[in-house]
């Protein structure tokens, strides 16, 4: 029996495609197709809700309001499955993130530099190609914060591309974990690409079955209501004076963070932003 997909289709301006694309991976939707003007997003049949189309809509407002574009229209129809992967996968560049972080897919070949550090991330839908506004802002926290001879931990790891740049940006052991299958194999597979299978491990499990040990980095990029259920999980594995890094962010999410990092007593250090995503890396009192 074929699968069947709800098919959402967003008419707006070009320049959101991109932040659409972000924003809505993260509540579901497993495969896009640009088609000029319009974003085409999938999502399979039997997840759908008439919950999610109010959460797509409120969220796709949102952004157009941020970026002072007229409100996109949205239509939906069920379609069977093909290979959307494969014409998405045609959109992906290699993009610098900073002056030594570069992400690139395989089929772009690309030489670094000194002192630069490439991630060859295939994504195969999985979220973490570099094009996200909180997937750089996470790297340019990580890259700001790694030691040499860290312990990090990656919750919600998607294409594996902060757990592999913490390996090539020095830790001495990296855990990735994702509780969905299709970015779990994405992950092993990036984390093959890259040769750092030696210093990189990734598990299709929650955090709370991880079996039990201390991080001196831990990274997040996950939107505010699982950070919310997570975050006490997530600072009782941090090490002494360690460090957690949480995006997936809007800036309409600062309050209801501030809040939360107090609950866990955990302050923050820095905060970046870009567009309408926020990301901060927060220290405080291990709870035990």
């Amino acid at each position: 029996m074929r699968t069947h997909y709800i098919e959402v289709s967003i008419e707006t301006e070009t320049a959101l495609i991109e932040k659409l694309i972000g924003i809505l991976t993260q509540i579901g939707f497993e495969g896009f197709w640009e088609d000029g003007r319009t974003l085409r997003c999938y999502m399979n049949s039997l997840r759908w809700s008439e919950a999610l189309l109010e959460e797509t809509g409120r969220l796709v407002r949102i952004v157009a309001r941020a970026s002072a574009t007229p409100a996109p229209r949205i239509s939906v129809r069920t379609t069977e499955d093909q290979n959307w992967n494969a014409t998405w996968e045609k959109t992906i560049q290699p993009i610098r993130v900073t002056d030594s972080i570069i992400i690139t897919p395989s089929w772009h070949v690309v030489a670094p530099e000194p002192g630069q550090v490439v991630l060859v991330i295939d994504p195969k839908m999985s979220f973490g190609t570099g094009y996200h506004e909180t997937t750089r802002l996470s790297l340019r926290l990580l890259e700001n914060f790694m030691k040499p001879s860290m312990r990090v931990l990656d919750v919600g790891t998607g294409t594996g591309v902060l757990a592999i740049a913490a390996a090539k940006l020095g830790a001495v052991s990296v855990v990735g974990i994702d509780i969905d299958e299709w970015a779990y194999n994405n992950a092993l597979e990036n984390v093959e690409r890259n040769s750092v299978a030696n210093l990189v491990r990734i598990h299709q499990q929650p955090l709370a079955a991880l079996p039990h040990s201390s991080f001196d980095l831990v990274v997040a990029n996950i939107q505010l209501d699982v950070i919310t259920d997570l975050l006490n999980e997530i600072t009782s594995r941090l090490a002494d004076q360690g460090t957690v890094i949480l995006s997936g962010l809007l800036l309409t999410d600062k309050t209801a963070l501030a809040t939360l990092l107090n609950r866990e007593g955990l302050t923050i250090l820095t905060e970046l932003s870009e567009n309408e995503w926020i990301a901060v890396a927060a220290t405080g009192e291990q709870r035990r």
